[in-house]
C-alpha cells in the first residue's frame, strides 16, 4: 500500500496548509469518501492548487487506484487543451470533490498508474509521463533511507503540487512516512523561517528559494534537521551564503519526472557543491560515451538510469518511449561525471534547448512557437542565460515585423502557455545567425 498510515491513522497532523489542517484520521475519512466517489473512473485530472483540497483529491484517487493528472493552475488555453485531449480524464476535479459512501478499498497493483505528469521537452507539446505506484513507493523508501526520514519529521515547503518535487516527494513522501506536511501555500523566506523555528524539521526548496532566503530572514533555518535542494543545480555561492547565514549545509539530489529521484547526498554524507550525491538504494546510474559504452570514472558522458523508480511510458507516445531507452537504460539527456567515490556531478544538457528556470524545465521550441504566433514577430530564437535568482532566465531574440514591446510579447506567451515560460528578456535584432542549412546558431546569440 502506498500510504499505509491511512489504514491505521496515527494521532498526529497529516496536512497543514494556510486554509486548514487535517489529522491522519481526518484525511483518511475525507480521502475514503473521494475514493468512493470515483468508483468506475480510471483517470481524473485535478486542478493542483497549493491547498488541502488538492491533497485530499489526489490521495483519494490513489486509494481508489485511479490515475491522477495534476493540472497547473496557470495553464494557458493551448496547453490545457492539449493536456485534456491527450489524457482524456473521466473527470476534472476543481472546487467540488467527488464523494460517496466509503467502503472497502481496492488492492492496487504496483504497476497501476498513479500519476500522469506532463513535462516539457525541447520540441513539441508536453508529454504525459505515466508513473506507477511501484515507482513512487520504491523511490520514496530509498529517499527515506538516504535522509533518515521518519514519522517525526515535519516537512516545510512551498513547492507547486503539479510537479513531482512538491507532490511526490513533498506530500506523498511525507504521508508514506506518517509525518506532517507543512505547506506554506506560497513560498516566502520569512514564512519558511518561522515554520522551521517552530516544529519544522526538514525544508524542501529549489535554488531560487535558497537564493531569496539569503536576502531575507533565515534565522529559523538554523533549527532544521535537513535542508534539501532540487530541480536545478544550487550555485556554489548560494551554498556558501546559506552555510554562512544558517550554519547548515544544503543537501542536493538529482531527479526527473520520468525517473523520480536518482541520486542524493545522504543525511550524514558530504555536501559537495556541484555534485548531487551517489545513486539511491535500488537505482543504478551510469555515464556513457556517445556510442553508449560505459565511460571511465571522472569522464564526461550522458547520464543513464535503470531501476524500479522508472516511469511506464509516455502516454500515447510509443515512439518517444522507445527513443528514451537504450538496452533497458533510460537516457536522461543530462551530461555528467561519476566521480571516484560514486558522487555524480552534472554539467549540463546534451541538447541546448532545455532551460531550467526557477525550478521549472522549459523547452525553448515551445516558447518559440508561441512567439511566432504573434503578428509582430517575423523570426525568433529562445535561449537561456544565467540568472542569480532563477538559475536561468528565458531570453527571446526577436526579428520584428512591426512595432511591439517586450512586455506585449511576454504577456502573449504567458497567455498561451504558462507565466513561468514567458521570456524575462527580449532582445530585438535585425537577423538571426544561421548555418548553410538555415538552422539558427544559438551559440552565437550571446
Amino acid at each position: 500500500m502506498l500510504l499505509p498510515a491511512l489504514a491505521a491513522p496515527p494521532d498526529r497532523t497529516a496536512l497543514r496548509f494556510p486554509d486548514r489542517s487535517l489529522t491522519y484520521a481526518g484525511l483518511a475519512a475525507e480521502a475514503a469518501a473521494v475514493a468512493a466517489g470515483l468508483a468506475g473512473a480510471s483517470r481524473v485530472a485535478v486542478w493542483a492548487r497549493p491547498d488541502s483540497r488538492t491533497c485530499v483529491a489526489i490521495v483519494g484517487a490513489l486509494l481508489a487506484g485511479v490515475a491522477v493528472v495534476p493540472l497547473n493552475p496557470k495553464l494557458g488555453s493551448r496547453e490545457l487543451d492539449h493536456v485534456l485531449a491527450d489524457s482524456s480524464p473521466d473527470l476534472v476535479i476543481d472546487d467540488e470533490l467527488p464523494a460517496g459512501e466509503p467502503g472497502a478499498l481496492p488492492t492496487v497493483d504496483g504497476e497501476t498508474p498513479a500519476l500522469i505528469v506532463y513535462t516539457s521537452g525541447t520540441t513539441g507539446p508536453p508529454k504525459g509521463v505515466v508513473l506507477p505506484h511501484r515507482a513512487l513507493a520504491s523511490n520514496l523508501d530509498a529517499l527515506a533511507s538516504a535522509w533518515e526520514w521518519t514519522a517525526d519529521d515535519v516537512v516545510v515547503h512551498g513547492l507547486p503540487l503539479f510537479h513531482v518535487h512538491g507532490l511526490v516527494v513533498g506530500v506523498i513522501g511525507v504521508l508514506r512516512r506518517g509525518g506532517t506536511v507543512h505547506h506554506l501555500g506560497t513560498f516566502s523566506a520569512a514564512a519558511a523561517s518561522a515554520a522551521l523555528a517552530g516544529d519544522g524539521t526538514v525544508f524542501f526548496g529549489v535554488p531560487t528559494m535558497y537564493h531569496r532566503l539569503t536576502a531575507g530572514d533565515a534565522g529559523g533555518f538554523r533549527h532544521a534537521r535537513l535542508l534539501v535542494s532540487g530541480s536545478a543545480a544550487l550555485p556554489a555561492t548560494v551554498h556558501a551564503r546559506v552555510r554562512e547565514l544558517t550554519g547548515q549545509e544544503v543537501v542536493e539530489r538529482y531527479g526527473m519526472t520520468e525517473t523520480l529521484m536518482n541520486t542524493g547526498v545522504r543525511a550524514g554524507g558530504e555536501r559537495r557543491p556541484g555534485t548531487v550525491g551517489p545513486p539511491l538504494d535500488g537505482v543504478e546510474v551510469r555515464v556513457v560515451t556517445e556510442e553508449g559504452v560505459p565511460a571511465p570514472r571522472d569522464t564526461l558522458g550522458e547520464v543513464e538510469v535503470r531501476g524500479p523508480n522508472l516511469f511506464l511510458e509516455y502516454l500515447n507516445r510509443p515512439d518517444a518511449t522507445a527513443a528514451a531507452f537504450r538496452a533497458g537504460w533510460f537516457r536522461t539527456g543530462d551530461l555528467g561525471v561519476l566521480e571516484d567515490d560514486g558522487y555524480l556531478r552534472l554539467v549540463g544538457r546534451q541538447a541546448t534547448d532545455l532551460i531550467k528556470t526557477g525550478g521549472y524545465r522549459v523547452g525553448a521550441g515551445e516558447v518559440e512557437n508561441a512567439l511566432l504566433e504573434h503578428p509582430a514577430v517575423r523570426e525568433v530564437a529562445v535561449t537561456g542565460e544565467p540568472d542569480d535568482d532563477l538559475g536561468e532566465r528565458i531570453v527571446a531574440w526577436v526579428v520584428p515585423d512591426s512595432d511591439v514591446t517586450a512586455d506585449e510579447l511576454a504577456s502573449h506567451v504567458a497567455g498561451l502557455l504558462t507565466p513561468h515560460k514567458r521570456p524575462r528578456v527580449v532582445r530585438f535584432v535585425d537577423s538571426l545567425p544561421r548555418n548553410d542549412m538555415g538552422k539558427v546558431l544559438k551559440r552565437e546569440l550571446r
